[in-house]
């Protein structure tokens, strides 16, 4: 439990990092218009933060941790949202600041945060799922 608490809390502070981030970037560029920058913060607190502490909760009350796909959720949520954060980040900037990008990279940027999204889908099934096997045992 103490462990998913830890990675709540280590989520809730790149979140609020995010949340500032997104503030103050947009501020100093004079940026008025809506960028991805405004998506990382919620992204972070609601799949981060918010998804930890309801697996701590869990994990008190049924052994959830003692199943695979539990064990393989863990390994994939920690790649999926840090590298849907980092893609969403990177398109903010790119957007705040009107750099102009090559189709190919912008589809590069596009691509990876796109496959970040369906790895954190893949990683929120396998939690239901490791959270069902739990608790029929």
């Amino acid at each position: 439990m103490k462990k998913y608490i830890n990675y709540s809390i280590i989520y809730a502070v790149f979140a609020m990092v995010a949340g500032v981030f997104y503030r103050e970037f947009t501020k100093a560029m004079d940026y008025r218009g809506i960028t991805m920058l405004s998506s990382v913060h919620p992204h972070l607190f609601m799949l981060g933060t918010f998804l930890f502490l309801i697996v701590a909760l869990f994990s008190k009350s049924i052994k959830v941790e003692e199943e695979k796909s539990f064990r393989l959720f863990l390994l994939l949520h920690s790649i999926a949202l840090p590298l849907t954060a980092i893609m969403m980040v990177t398109r903010g900037i790119i957007e705040t600041t009107g750099k102009e990008i090559s189709k190919g990279l912008s589809a590069s940027i596009s691509g990876i945060a796109g496959i970040g999204h369906i790895l954190l889908g893949a990683s929120l099934i396998l939690l239901l799922i490791s959270l069902k096997k739990a608790k029929e045992r």
